[in-house]
């Protein structure tokens, strides 16, 4: 029971803004944080369903009265996840009411018109343009194969559906539901179920063989793609899934020295590195701000991952609490997360043996992406833009040159949380002395421009002082002829 009423806490100081879901899992004390993550992460998803089911039972009123949100955690384990997994007077209280319920859910479909959970709560306002999330599982290469992972699968009962051809094909199998599994298009190891699938109790998972990571977050480790034996700096790490595709890119062997200032969430990391088989990292309850980048230690780093703190306004509409922890994104909070974005961007730069670093927001907004890495790039002429993934559907914003080597990622175009991603690299010395000359060149064009609009606003000044000297002496000669002839007239008058 101890799972529902950690739960249930979690989801009240959620609705009182006391954090984020994250940060208040590492802080319950729980010690099974997976289960704990994925229970509240289903029950949000579910939220508008649930409580509309709750309503419609009256499971919340009476003698016996649940607590509301103990009754949505409960209620979504009966009714969409794996079955109560708890004793005691609570779960008498839901089995009571176990027909009531799975009725209410029927008619509710009825009502909707739909026949799948799924589309359940895409009806009620799960997901933008109808679309939802497919179920993304990495192969941990560390501890396996994609062949392997297949293979078991298959003997699982799963058929295997091959290689997704494009994100079109993606989108019509989000909205299935059986035991089925594509092969993602752009990413290697990546495996998409339909988004009914539960891993949190298959032994793959429980033993690090597979992480549970959305197709956008594997993009940052995927484009910086350090060579076997690098070393690699995580710069913002917790959670670890991240660091942990890190380590297995380079297959273990080099170093990959991971930073965050949260100890809890640094210890959790910690545990789940180890699930995963990770053994080149380095922890670090430290801020990376105030890293050395001139310490001895870091003289061989040569990749860095900057994914820091951001608004997570990438993520859909009933998770934006998860990442959100102020639950607004007014301006004055965009700025400060942008200047600090800025800060862990430029300091990453400033290593001075680094040769790609890659930057990654879950944030839809220009001020945390483009805007961040035009800013960078001025500030450090040594690096420009590398253009990642080609085939890519989605780019950067049109901010800037050069904008369009950067990633966008969102539900409706790519079928992923919202995410961008931007990869530096340090420019050769040829590099940089063609970068000059062309920057020159662009300059001296630019003040040749300028100079000639100057000398046409000066053509133009005098066109208009000339013509209104003209115009002006015309109405002199005139207003003189007008003159001479009323003189003569008078003349004539007099003479008669």
């Amino acid at each position: 029971m101890a799972l529902y009423q950690t739960a249930a806490g979690i989801l009240e100081k959620l609705q009182r803004k006391e954090g984020a879901v994250k940060t208040l899992v590492y802080d319950s004390g729980y010690k099974n944080v997976r289960q704990l993550y994925a229970l509240l992460c289903e029950t949000l998803r579910y939220s508008s369903v649930i409580e509309e089911i709750i309503s419609s039972a009256e499971l919340i009123r009476g003698p016996k009265k649940l607590p509301m949100n103990l009754a949505k955690v409960l209620v979504y384990d009966l009714l969409f996840g794996k079955g109560l997994q708890c004793g005691g007077r609570w779960k008498s209280t839901i089995l009571a009411h176990r027909a009531r319920l799975h009725a209410e859910l029927a008619k509710l479909k009825v009502k909707k018109k739909v026949s799948s959970n799924q589309d359940l709560v895409t009806s009620m306002g799960g997901s933008s343009a109808g679309r939802v999330l497919p179920r993304y599982v990495r192969v941990n290469t560390l501890k396996t194969s994609l062949d392997d992972v297949i293979t078991y699968f298959k003997r699982q009962g799963y058929a295997n559906k091959g290689k997704a051809r494009s994100i079109e094909e993606l989108v019509d199998f989000a909205q299935k539901s059986g035991k089925f599994f594509l092969q993602d298009l752009h990413i290697p190891n990546l495996l998409v179920f339909p988004p009914s699938t539960d891993f949190h109790n298959d032994s793959l998972y429980t033993s690090g063989h597979l992480i549970l990571q959305d197709k956008a977050s594997c993009l940052p480790a995927l484009l910086l793609d350090p060579p076997v034996g690098a070393c690699v700096i995580d710069a913002c790490a917790a959670p670890g899934n991240k660091t942990s595709q890190l380590a297995a890119i380079v297959q273990n062997k080099g170093k990959v020295f991971a930073f965050d200032l949260d100890t809890k969430r640094l210890a959790t990391m910690s545990t789940l590195l180890l699930r995963a088989g990770v053994t080149c990292q380095e922890l670090a309850n430290q801020d990376f701000l105030k890293v050395n980048p001139c310490d001895p230690k870091y003289q061989k780093v040569s990749h860095i991952l900057v994914d820091p703190s951001c608004s997570g306004s990438g993520m859909p509409n009933q998770m934006r609490v998860l990442t959100d922890e102020a639950g607004s994104e007014k301006e004055e909070r965009l700025q400060a997360l942008s200047a600090f974005q800025r800060r862990a961007l430029s300091h990453a730069l400033s290593f001075p043996s680094v040769q790609y670093v890659v930057y990654s927001t879950c944030s839809i907004h220009q001020q945390e992406n483009e805007d961040v890495v035009k800013d960078i790039l001025q500030q450090h002429p040594d690096f420009g833009l590398v253009n990642v993934l080609p085939s890519w559907p989605l780019r950067g914003l049109d901010t800037f040159a050069g904008s369009e080597c950067c990633l966008r990622a969102s539900l409706t175009e790519t079928l992923t949380n919202g995410f961008f991603v931007a990869l530096f690299k340090r420019r050769s010395p040829e590099e940089r002395r063609l970068y000059e000359e062309l920057k020159q060149s662009d300059l001296h064009q630019e003040e040749a421009s300028n100079r000639e609009n100057e000398n046409k606003d000066l053509v133009i000044s005098d066109s208009s002082v000339q013509s209104k000297r003209k115009s002006e002496q015309i109405s002199q000669d005139s207003a003189s002829s007008t003159k001479k002839k009323r003189k003569k007239k008078k003349r004539k008058t007099d003479q008669s």
